[in-house]
């Protein structure tokens, strides 16, 4: 039984760095995505800092599940998913500072991030909270991985470096891949290559 138990767990953990890549897969959450990975450092910060939301929702929505009435579900998720942005935030700009002025105001966006209100509706309020705080880390750790490769790939095509590390001679910048354009023609290829890796 315990077995069993850690081996649904271990399911539920990698689920969200694979199967259902929330980037990758599902296609949520693409504001972020779009507009945070500039560089590997700003998609690293941004993922981080949504898997920390969403495992502290993730544990907290599964723990008062029983308590909240049906009517009021989604506003009780919000507040929920409001007060750990909020202390995250604080956070971050009492002791990293540079990641605040980076990252700005997609910082208190994270309330309305549809992948942790989604995880929070689809997960949280139907299992215990040890395999949520696991769905959490899952789709977290799913989140980051996609936006720090996309942050990484325009960051070096871009400006030929790697979280700040200059890699490649000036002469080889792209700069249509730091700018908005660039953020969808990079998502789109890596898209592609995991639907053709998917399909072996």
């Amino acid at each position: 039984m315990k077995e069993e138990e850690e081996m649904n767990n271990i399911k539920i953990l990698t689920n969200g760095l694979l199967k259902e890549n929330p980037i990758f897969v599902l296609l949520l959450g693409m504001c972020p995505t779009l507009a945070t990975t500039t560089s590997a450092m700003n998609g690293l910060s941004m993922g981080l800092a949504t898997t920390f939301v969403l495992i502290c929702s993730n544990v907290v929505i599964s723990c008062i599940k029983r308590i909240t009435p049906d009517k009021v579900r989604i506003p009780v998720f919000i507040v929920v998913i409001a007060s750990f942005v909020t202390i995250l935030q604080m956070l971050i700009k009492a002791f990293l500072p540079e990641i605040d002025k980076n990252l700005g105001l997609f910082i208190p966006l994270i309330v309305v991030n549809c992948i942790i209100l989604g995880r929070a509706e689809a997960f949280a309020c139907k299992n215990n909270p040890l395999q949520s705080m696991f769905d959490g880390i899952g789709i977290g750790l799913g989140f980051t991985f996609a936006l720090t490769l996309l942050g990484m790939v325009r960051e070096l095509l871009g400006a030929g470096s790697l979280f700040g590390i200059a890699l490649l001679p000036e002469v080889t910048n792209t700069l249509v891949f730091v700018l908005p354009p660039g953020a969808f023609i990079t998502l789109g290829y890596i898209i592609a290559i995991v639907n053709k890796l998917k399909k072996g």
